[in-house]
């Protein structure tokens, strides 16, 4: 495993994103929209920051109750992907409305797919993700690669994945550690299941 992912939305101060990449850190994963209103205020002013930086840099969507391929047009307008910027739906519970649903992120991803002729990650927890499949794999989020939010020493794999690409660990808080990154103090951190020609190739770099 390779401990070298973060992700950030407006919600963290960045002080220095020369000391994040010396503190061994090699991509990071930004907050990007949520629904088809939400755009992360710090999105374009970091993501030339951490490229000059030499950082690897990706983008994620929030999902939320609502028309899945308006969220991912939403998403692509706003991002503005090229080949080398990680895509991802980030499927979880929505503590302030109504939380995207399995058809809506299967809508999403596939919107997604066939805008870019990539498979989005797809990031949830164990628990949610096996609610949201009801014990059933999904042959559509199959097809992406999985970002598995489980804090705890060994993450447990939801139905429908193999294996998982990457893993967040710790929110700073909570999980093994280490939780901090220079230039940035307690954060989401995520292990990378492979080695950096893997981390590279996910990103499209290699």
């Amino acid at each position: 495993m390779l401990n070298a992912v973060m992700d950030l939305s407006h919600w963290n101060t960045v002080t220095s994103f020369a000391e994040v990449k010396e503190a061994g850190i090699v991509g990071v994963i930004h907050k990007a929209t949520g629904g088809t209103g939400y755009k992360d205020p710090m999105y374009w002013t970091r993501r030339p920051q951490a490229l000059e930086a030499g950082l690897l840099w990706g983008a994620y969507h929030f999902g939320e109750a609502g028309d899945g391929v308006a969220q991912a047009e939403t998403f692509l307008s706003f991002v503005k992907p090229t080949p080398t910027d990680l895509l991802v739906l980030d499927f979880e519970p929505n503590p302030s409305g109504g939380t995207m649903t399995l058809q809506e992120a299967e809508q999403f991803v596939t919107q997604v797919q066939a805008a870019t002729g990539r498979w989005p990650g797809l990031y949830g927890s164990p628990s949610f993700l096996n609610q949201a499949l009801a014990g059933k794999p999904s042959p559509t989020l199959s097809n992406c690669w999985l970002w598995l939010a489980d804090y705890a020493d060994t993450p447990i794999l939801p139905v429908g994945w193999p294996l998982w690409t990457l893993w967040q660990y710790t929110d700073g808080q909570h999980g093994p550690e280490p939780w901090s990154v220079n230039g940035v103090g307690c954060c989401d951190r995520d292990q990378f299941n492979g080695s950096l020609e893997g981390l590279q190739r996910l990103w499209g770099v290699a």
